[in-house]
Order: structure tokens, then C-alpha cells, then sequence
């Protein structure tokens, strides 16, 4: 038999070598992308978290009487004594309850809000609510209005 008729099988070592960094790019990729996802996964939940908080606040401050009272100060972060919109005005403390237990599972989470009056599609006596929870790098704010609707 004469070396035409005779065929080859298999590599070359050429061919071997373009297989193996074919093959080692594709990994590299995968695992960047695994890395990336792996590294970002708990941002979601942080993010859950920062909503979650905002939402209450907003909706606290919300429900609470348009017209100023007098009330006594609160000690800490405790709002148990807030008892109109006003009273929230320049509130930045960390996340705890209404009476100033603080949450231990939320340590690093901070929550402010601000309160001033403006004028919402020409109803004059208005606050605009501003709420923003932060927890190191990530914040979230959300806002809201109370108007004077009963009074």
C-alpha cells in the first residue's frame, strides 16, 4: 500500500492546539460570567431590603395628621411621639421600630427623610415627602405628597 491510499486519522498537533484555546477561552467566559452573577447576587435582595424600608417610612409620614401639634421629643431614633408630618422633618437615623428598638438584622441601613411644603398640581397646602434609605454604597428614595384633604 503506498502512503496515498493509506489515510490519516486523528489530529494534528496544530489542530490540537487551536482546540485547546478555542476551548479555553470559551471556559474563561463562562466563568466571568458565573463570577459577575456569584459577585452581584446579593445586591438584589439589599436592594428588596432598601425598598421595603422606604415604602414603611413613606407610608408612616403619610398617614399622619396634615396639621402641627405639639408633642414631646423622642429619645434616639424612637417616632412614637411624632404625631403630624412636621414632626419627620430632618429625620436621618438608623433602621429601627417606632419605638426605638433597633433592628439588629438591619444594622448599616440608615433612614432620612425630609418634609417641606409645596404646591401639587395647584393644591397649595401640600408637603412633599422625600425618604431615602442608604446602606453603604446603595441608597434608594422615594416620593410622596400628603396634602391638607381634610381640612
Amino acid at each position: 500500500m503506498s502512503n496515498r491510499t493509506r489515510r490519516q486519522r486523528g489530529f494534528t498537533l496544530v489542530e490540537m492546539l487551536i482546540a485547546i484555546v478555542v476551548i479555553g477561552v470559551g471556559i474563561a467566559g463562562v466563568m466571568l460570567a458565573f463570577s459577575t452573577t456569584a459577585r452581584n447576587s446579593g445586591d438584589p435582595q439589599i436592594r428588596h431590603q432598601l425598598l421595603a424600608l422606604a415604602e414603611e417610612m413613606l407610608e408612616e409620614v403619610e398617614l399622619k395628621p396634615y396639621q402641627s401639634a405639639a408633642n414631646t421629643a423622642p429619645s434616639g431614633c424612637a417616632r412614637d411621639t411624632y404625631n403630624d408630618v412636621l414632626d419627620y422633618n430632618g429625620y436621618s437615623q438608623p433602621a429601627c421600630t417606632v419605638d426605638g428598638t433597633a433592628i439588629s438584622a438591619l444594622a448599616g441601613y440608615t433612614v432620612n427623610v425630609s418634609v417641606a411644603t409645596g404646591t401639587l398640581s395647584g393644591v397649595t397646602e401640600a408637603y412633599r415627602i422625600v425618604v431615602t434609605v442608604a446602606r453603604g454604597s446603595e441608597s434608594l428614595t422615594l416620593v410622596g405628597w400628603r396634602t391638607n384633604y381634610g381640612g
